[in-house]
């Protein structure tokens, strides 16, 4: 999956789980939910007044982005907030970003 050869190639599942992960980075609205977080965790009402999105969309794409493990959830009092679990996720959006802004 890059220009030098790593010490194996991924097994068949291995290669399902990185697909599964690009299918979910795939959905623009998890992009900007994604893009929201990167600032600093939120509620899900602060990500809907971010996205412009409705409270029960916004609450689906965070389940599906929280059961692949790319955002965290933190109980504060009476507040859910929403982070970022793996810096890499964010590294990859900023890396095609680039990769775009250059063609």
């Amino acid at each position: 999956m890059s220009n030098t050869k790593s010490t194996r190639d991924l097994t068949d599942a291995e290669l399902e789980k990185v697909a599964g992960q690009f299918r979910l980075l795939s959905e623009p609205m998890r992009l900007k939910i994604l893009q929201a977080l990167c600032v600093k965790p939120l509620t899900v009402g602060e990500i809907v007044a971010a996205t412009g999105a409705t409270q029960s969309n916004v609450s689906k794409h965070l389940s599906l982005l929280a059961s692949a493990s790319l955002i965290k959830r933190n109980k504060d009092g009476q507040f859910v907030y929403y982070g970022i679990s793996n810096p890499l996720t964010l590294k990859l959006c900023e890396l095609v970003h680039k990769e775009l802004l250059n063609q």
